[in-house]
């Protein structure tokens, strides 16, 4: 009885160390789920523009899920890191009480680790940068972008790949090792702008009344009023010169990503108001 003593003291050695590995490995899971799902949640960027609306609550629920989406992929891969580390610590441990060398195994497995590294060099990129682009919340599912090698519409976004669709259609994968610079479209708001040339002898104070005359119009619609405009419109004055017409600029603060749907409503107002007032439209050059 007393030769298998040092056995039964090793299996049950070895057998405590697996379950508090596992222990262990359950409750970073959990704390890393209760960080998850804290993250996923959070206040309405668009609250502060209007407290209710289809248009905004829509915005609303684009942030969450890419709030939700984000914080899941970094959960996920929080959750595989803490695996790997606290039951590769247990191995190792249990190695170890088995009196097996473990040197020459994690020498191994350094060599291996070289090697991977080195052939996968780009992969790792990928993955380092995707994830500092979830961290940094850089851009979403729904936003569009301007990648460099392609600008369209966020349909999907990975550790190691984004998916675009551009203005065509046409489906782009972008590795996220690859892109050196992003211009975001979509993030916290958008400014829609229109240029109104106008013939050079045109006196300068009708029109621009009648530009802010159009902008405080607008701003009154309750179409657009804090469901697609968030400011009122802002008419800037002459803009450019030439030798046959002046520009004048009005722009508006718009809700993400619709800035080209004001831009749309703004040109019929201000060519209806501009033929109601008599005031040309110059050609320019």
């Amino acid at each position: 009885m007393g030769s298998f003593a040092p056995v039964l003291a090793t299996v049950i050695t070895i057998a405590l160390i697996l379950i508090l590995a596992l222990v262990v490995r359950n409750i970073a899971k959990r704390l890393i789920t209760r960080i998850v799902n804290r993250a996923a949640t959070g206040s309405s960027i668009t609250g502060r523009f209007r407290r209710g609306g289809a248009a905004t609550e829509g915005i609303d629920a684009l942030l969450h899920e890419r709030r939700k989406q984000r914080a899941e992929t970094m959960g996920s891969v929080l959750k595989h890191i803490a695996s790997i580390v606290i039951m590769g610590t247990a191995v190792l441990t249990v190695l170890d009480r088995l009196t097996i060398p473990i040197a020459p195994l994690l020498t191994s497995v350094g060599i291996l680790g070289v090697a991977i590294g080195f052939g996968a060099q780009e992969l790792v990129k990928d993955f380092i940068a995707g994830m500092f682009m979830l961290l940094e919340d850089q851009y979403g599912v729904g936003d569009v972008i301007d990648a460099g090698a392609a600008i369209g519409t966020v349909e999907a976004v990975t550790l190691r790949v984004t998916r675009l669709r551009d203005a065509d259609g046409r489906v782009w994968y972008v590795r996220n090792g690859t892109i050196t610079r992003i211009g975001n479209e979509s993030q916290g708001w958008s400014r829609a702008y229109l240029d109104v040339p106008v013939a050079w002898t045109t006196d300068l104070t009708t029109v621009r009344a009648v530009l802010e005359n159009v902008a405080e119009e607008i701003w009154a619609d309750a179409e657009f009023r804090e469901t697609l405009i968030v400011e009122q419109p802002d008419v800037f004055g002459v803009e450019q010169l030439s030798d046959s017409s002046l520009v004048f600029r009005i722009t508006a603060k718009t809700l993400p990503a619709k800035q080209a749907q004001v831009a749309r409503e703004l040109r019929l107002r201000v060519k209806a108001a501009l033929d109601s007032a008599g005031i040309p439209w110059a050609a320019t050059a």
